[in-house]
């Protein structure tokens, strides 16, 4: 493969990540039912998912290539992002974590409550972006061979 085949894939991923980290950020922010948790969210979603896209386009190259197909760029976002987000989650700083404006909802107090609940949020949440990000680069990448 060529370094132009990664890069290809790295832009088109870091693309597609920001568009989805964006969509997923702002749909967790609006549980909060405020417009700045909905901006803060997308900000951040965008941010994790222009990273998180990158690296799981670059991921998919080279474990699916152009003749993986769907199924392996799938499993390569899945786990890619799914060890992403738990690192990111873990690292996160008490100070910060304590300091999420949750608007007390339940749901989002409960998510934030300790340095593992909000490992397994921030894991999940990019396992589903690296999921998506990984198939559609794996996809766009497949050349079907003639049988």
């Amino acid at each position: 493969m060529t370094n132009e085949f990664y890069r290809s894939s790295a832009v088109f991923g870091a693309g597609l990540g920001a568009w989805m980290g964006a969509l997923l950020g702002a749909a967790a922010g609006t549980i909060t039912v405020t417009w700045n948790g909905t901006l803060i969210g997308a900000g951040v979603g965008l941010a994790l998912g222009v990273l998180t896209g990158a690296l799981t386009g670059l991921a998919t190259a080279k474990t699916a290539g152009t003749t993986g197909g769907v199924s392996i760029g799938a499993y390569t976002g899945m786990g890619l992002g799914a060890i992403w987000g738990a690192v990111l989650g873990a690292s996160i700083p008490d100070a910060w974590r304590m300091g999420v404006n949750t608007q007390h909802t339940p749901v989002l107090d409960a998510l934030t409550q300790g340095r593992f609940e909000t490992a397994v949020l921030i894991c999940f949440a990019l396992s589903i972006l690296g999921t998506a990000v990984g198939a559609w680069v794996s996809g766009r990448n497949f050349i079907p061979r003639k049988v």
